[in-house]
């Protein structure tokens, strides 16, 4: 296939409407003759980004056709790790170990050149993002497939991925799939996990309704029989899209106002909820400790509201996704990001965060422990910074240069 082709291919499809046209592509890891891991799959990714406007934007593909087995890909210890490469740099990998008689992929991990600008028009950055994620439901026994033809998604930070036509086998006794199938929930009864998205394709939104100003943050905690438990600061802001009555699509933005909304919620040693609600709009937050690595993230956030929906329909919109791992932050320390960050809950669904500092656990005298910044506050303070050394070593160059010409200067003169 030409260079040509293979690009159209990878059109973003923000550009065309996040319709399910992704390809299912067969991959392959062997050490010498012998086959470790078989993977067959397509995928769609959601990708939010930052433009150098200081917005936020998200951009939609798929898994091209030029997706190929990364040289990187290895068997070594048993552990098999299938790394897949596309377009301009990007990369998708899958880690899977063995427990006694079953497999598993462990870890998925999404990584995007953000300097293709192809695919991240007008990025602030020219890093790569990286994002991994250890809530893939993806097992089964050994010598026999796992097959799952239903969408399923994992949710990070900036990245969601849904995969579907999955069939999958570590280990297999032979070059090829066996013909014992592990058939996922999903499969069975698509109805059952919250997780499983069902195919759908989505028209470009008719309709956007944008707020007028960004969200005024407000200040929320919850209390327990031993004080506050749970302390937040922030300015939200929804994202919705809906079917309307005459079965178009619109986009629907609104801001949580601090001053109609009522907080409410519970702590335990590893779980803390917020829940805020006001007239139109419930929105829950729900906090865990990975007890492994000392931290606490934002797993789950669900929210209920009317304000999308007409009267006479009667209707609610609902979304809920309880995979996320968002803002994990060290135990006794705040997470803070001043810079408007999204959280994307699921195609439908996100969040627009302004001025964020939430501690959900361990906190003291009601004040917030010492904040971890995010990442793109970070980045942020890093421009002036070396704009300042530019600067700084631009005048020190001037300065040399301007020392040089004076002395060569006086050395042209003779004492008669």
């Amino acid at each position: 296939m030409s260079r040509a082709v293979s690009h159209r291919l990878f059109t973003p499809l923000f550009l065309l409407g996040f319709v399910q046209i992704a390809l299912t592509k067969r991959f392959e890891v062997k050490d010498g003759n012998k086959t470790c891991l078989l993977a067959e799959f397509s995928a769609n990714f959601s990708v939010s980004y930052e433009t150098t406007a200081k917005k936020g934007a998200t951009v939609l593909f798929s898994l091209p056709e030029d997706a190929h087995v990364d040289p990187h890909s290895n068997c070594n210890m048993g552990v098999p790790v299938l790394i897949v490469t596309f377009g301009d740099g990007h990369s998708l990998s899958m880690n899977f170990s063995r427990h006694n008689a079953s497999y598993k992929m462990e870890v998925l991990t999404i990584s995007c050149n953000e300097s293709d600008h192809s695919l991240f028009p007008n990025a602030s950055s020219t890093a790569y993002l990286v994002m991994s994620s250890k809530s893939v439901d993806i097992s089964a026994k050994v010598n026999t497939t796992y097959r799952c033809m239903s969408d399923s998604t994992v949710h990070m930070e900036n990245v969601s991925i849904t995969l579907s036509h999955v069939r999958m086998e570590a280990f297999p006794p032979s070059g090829n799939f066996s013909k014992t199938e592990t058939i996922c929930h999903a499969d069975v009864s698509p109805t059952v996990p919250t997780t499983t998205l069902t195919p759908t394709t989505v028209t470009p939104p008719t309709t956007v309704t944008p707020p007028t100003q960004d969200p005024v943050p407000g200040k929320y905690n919850v209390t327990s029989g031993n004080g506050t438990c749970l302390l937040a600061e922030m300015g939200l802001q929804l994202n919705i899209t809906y079917t309307t009555p005459d079965h178009k699509t619109a986009v629907k933005v609104f801001n949580i106002q601090p001053n109609l909304t009522f907080s409410d919620g519970n702590c335990s040693s590893d779980r803390a909820s917020l829940q805020l609600t006001d007239k139109w709009t419930k929105l829950n937050f729900l906090f865990v400790v990975n007890t492994t690595t000392k931290k606490f993230y934002l797993k789950g956030i669900s929210v209920s509201t009317s304000i999308v929906s007409p009267p006479t329909q009667g209707k609610k919109f609902k979304a809920e996704n309880t995979s996320l791992t968002y803002l994990q932050t060290t135990l006794g320390k705040s997470y803070m990001c001043h810079s408007e960050q999204m959280l994307q809950v699921n195609p439908n669904f996100s969040i627009n965060a302004f001025e964020l500092h939430v501690q959900p656990f361990r906190v003291n005298d009601s004040k917030y422990g010492t904040a971890e910044e995010c990442q793109m506050d970070k980045d942020d303070m890093l421009i002036p910074i070396i704009v300042g050394a530019a600067l700084a070593g631009l005048v020190l160059i001037v300065l040399i240069a301007y020392l040089i010409g004076r002395k060569r200067s006086h050395a042209g003169y003779q004492t008669i």
